[in-house]
């Protein structure tokens, strides 16, 4: 289990955790990446990915992700939501998988940059998209996970609240 989450008897083990970044760009769009795999129907999901070792923690993953998966730079990133669901790992440990989700203004970003294995050998296709931040947005793409998707549309107002100049 990672150091920084406390184990109670009444806890299930971590076994993973990923950061992932709630992108917006200055346009007031919502930065996606479509994935497209061999078998199955197209799905959206927000930039970021597993924290490793080698990660001081889950925010510099943020960095490392969104740098990997966009040739990007981020800035006001701000804790925003947390999902947590079952999950086995690749070597057959079970327990769950805590994704942590930050809001985030898009400072910079050049796709030539990208790299880290979803370039070097993806599976499948990533495509870097951008849709209204808004209802409608939200609605016209098949955002993963699920839980996600419902928090973006009930927390529009929040998240542009969370990454507006007077949260100090």
């Amino acid at each position: 289990m990672p150091p920084d989450i406390p184990s109670s008897p009444a806890t299930r083990p971590v076994v993973k955790r990923t950061a992932r970044a709630i992108l917006l760009d200055d346009g007031g769009k919502l930065i996606l990446i479509k994935r497209t795999k061999p078998g199955l129907a197209p799905y959206w999901i927000t930039p970021g990915g597993g924290v490793e070792d080698d990660d001081a923690g889950v925010m510099a993953a943020l960095h490392r992700e969104v740098d990997e998966e966009l040739g990007a730079k981020v800035t006001d990133v701000v804790p925003a939501f947390v999902d947590t669901v079952e999950h086995i790992t690749g070597d057959g440990e079970h327990g769950v998988k805590v994704q942590y989700f930050f809001a985030c203004r898009l400072e910079s970003m050049d796709l030539s940059l990208r790299h880290g294995p979803e370039i070097d050998a993806p599976d499948g296709e990533y495509e870097v998209v951008r849709v209204p931040f808004s209802r409608m947005g939200i609605a016209s793409v098949d955002i993963v996970p699920l839980t996600l998707r419902h928090y973006l549309d009930a927390n529009i107002e929040g998240i542009l609240g969370l990454l507006g100049p007077d949260l100090d």
